[in-house]
């Protein structure tokens, strides 16, 4: 199979033809269709986040069609399209797994991070988290749910019945949760990278009230801010923007560090939360509110063998939207 390999030396991936995995028992072997291309794989690639399997094939938002099943895998069948995400195992017996918060499991394996994922032809995964996908979406769109629309809807989870919500970052993720946020009737306001005039437009045309750069105030106060720029000093910024009791959700895998603040901003009973991976029931809960919304899903395509401009694109902020490798036919 072609695949695209970071082993660790240099961001720059490298192609390779490896031999073809073979399903085990409980897994399931997939022909990859698109693979997106997330944030979290430039934090690998960049070094950012340390101990990943080396060499490791990247991408944690895959969408294929099951090519063969192993021993012991039971509801699905072969031709049969699938998801595979972020969290790709979890051991099941620690005290998170037991109470029903494996997000956050002691012995993990993350796609495309401890486990080889989807900048490939062929893909194998732990059946138990493999998710189906509406199929009102091509494989295409379907590849950023995997991940930005996951981590999106979770950290509006996060957020509670907050009714205006500040967006920091307004990528992948941000562009997805956005439509959800509106769709539950509440009020979206956008903050980009000074000049983003492109993340901006966007934001309006999906249904913001506002947008602007994250060094401007928004008209209202927000009673929630959702970050998804791994920028540390948006934290106390967006402290100064929500109301008393208001939340600062954090939706990234990796942040630098937040400057020190005075405690005048959190005073008042405001918080902040990190957004830790996700779980099997937020995969099925927003692949239900995903086939419910209708998004419209902002894509650029790039070959396989491209992965490295994706990459490049992505670092340099000169994306709206999602990034996304066209693999299959």
């Amino acid at each position: 199979m072609r695949a695209m390999l970071y082993d660790g030396t240099s961001p720059e991936l490298r192609a390779a033809e490896l031999d073809d995995p073979v399903a085990g028992a409980g897994q399931l072997l997939i022909d990859i269709a698109a693979c997106g291309v997330c944030r979290t794989d430039l934090h690998v690639v960049d070094g950012e986040l340390a101990h990943p399997k080396r060499p490791v094939i990247p991408g944690h938002e895959v969408v294929g069609r099951v090519a063969a099943i192993g021993a012991g895998v039971e509801g699905f069948s072969p031709g049969e399209r699938v998801g595979v995400p972020w969290l790709g195992h979890t051991c099941g017996q620690c005290r998170y797994c037991a109470s029903h918060r494996e997000n956050l499991c002691d012995a993990p394996g993350f796609t495309g991070y401890t486990l080889d994922g989807g900048y490939a032809t062929r893909i194998v995964a732990d059946s138990r988290f493999c998710l189906p996908l509406p199929s009102r979406y091509s494989d295409v769109e379907a590849a950023p749910l995997l991940c930005a629309g996951l981590i999106g809807y979770r950290t509006l989870k996060m957020a509670g019945d907050a009714r205006r919500i500040g967006i920091y970052g307004f990528g992948a993720a941000a562009h997805i949760v956005a439509q959800v946020a509106r769709h539950e009737g509440r009020t979206v306001y956008a903050f980009t990278r000074a000049g983003d005039t492109a993340a901006q437009a966007l934001a309006l045309d999906l249904g913001a009230h506002w947008a602007g750069s994250s060094d401007e105030r928004a008209p209202d106060e927000l009673d929630a801010a959702l970050i998804f720029a791994p920028a540390g000093a948006l934290v106390p910024v967006a402290l100064g923007a929500v109301a008393k009791g208001g939340v600062v959700v954090c939706g990234g895998i990796h942040m630098s560090d937040i400057p020190a603040f005075p405690y005048a901003l959190l005073w008042g009973e405001r918080r902040i939360v990190s957004v830790a991976n996700l779980t099997r029931a937020d995969g099925a809960a927003f692949m239900a509110c995903a086939d419910a919304v209708a998004l419209r899903i902002r894509t650029r395509t790039y070959a396989l063998a491209d992965a490295n401009q994706a990459l490049a694109d992505l670092r340099a902020g000169r994306l709206a939207g999602a990034a996304v490798l066209r693999i299959g036919d």
